[in-house]
């Protein structure tokens, strides 16, 4: 009998543990699930395309093994085009986001200050949504005509990760395109090509130093090869992307 309550005891104890434990958990929203795709797949569960009208050459995307994980493969030859997956993330709730990534090559002529140097082997995007309460009188006027043509309002401020080339790292520059748009140099330089690189930023507290006032909610996070203004030649690769509440362990 006395054996059977120690038993009954010490169930008890392990299941509070593990209540202990779930609750305590980090709470992450997994947005790339790459490794859980299946090889040979074009465009990963819950993501579409991202083109642009004047851009008709394409990066390839593919769902690929590599070093033993499935990740997405992108390759650019003069082409330009993304991965998106539109959804809503509070920033100030899940601050940290975190992916993986790998190069096989510096883009050689690309250059943050020019738009014909604009071309990168990998980006991360977070885009930001509009907020028509917000907005001036002509930022409504330049918004709404934007719904009006595509169907939707285009971000109202991005954050993009890049890998450089030369630019040291952590150095911030508008887009030559798009000044709403902020790109910070996570990586940079030949060091650390073919080599898969665990990054993790603070995505509010970039957007606050970018922009000067907290986030609104994301509109979509994607990701991009392109070499279209250099006609390079870029190979990427990309794995899960998550945002946490807190920054904890790099994912494995």
């Amino acid at each position: 009998m006395n054996r059977k309550k120690h038993m009954w005891m010490a169930i008890g104890v392990v299941m509070v543990l593990h209540v202990a434990a779930v609750l305590c958990a980090e709470p992450i929203i997994i947005l790339g699930h790459f490794s859980q795709a299946n090889t040979g797949e074009i465009i990963p569960r819950y993501w579409e395309p991202l083109t642009f009208k004047k851009i008709k050459a394409h990066t390839i995307y593919r769902i690929v093994e590599d070093q033993g994980r499935t990740v997405v493969k992108a390759h650019s030859q003069a082409s330009a085009s993304g991965l998106i997956r539109k959804t809503g993330i509070d920033v100030k709730k899940y601050p940290i986001i975190q992916w993986q990534w790998k190069i096989s090559q510096i883009n050689e002529k690309s250059d943050v200050t020019q738009k014909k140097g604009d071309d990168y082997p990998a980006r991360i995007y977070v885009a930001f949504e509009y907020d028509p309460d917000a907005a001036g009188f002509w930022e409504k006027t330049r918004f709404e005509t934007a719904r009006l043509v595509y169907g939707e309002y285009p971000p109202a401020t991005v954050v993009t990760y890049i890998w450089a080339n030369r630019v040291p790292k952590e150095t911030r520059v508008p887009n030559p395109y798009v000044d709403r748009v902020m790109m910070i140099a996570v990586q940079s330089g030949e060091e650390k090509v073919d080599t898969w690189v665990t990054e993790e930023r603070n995505i509010y507290q970039d957007y606050v130093d970018s922009f000067g006032h907290p986030p609104p909610l994301t509109s979509g996070v994607a990701i991009m090869t392109d070499t279209d203004n250099t006609g390079e030649t870029s190979t990427a690769f990309y794995g899960d992307i998550v945002f946490k509440s807190t920054s904890g362990a790099p994912a494995q």
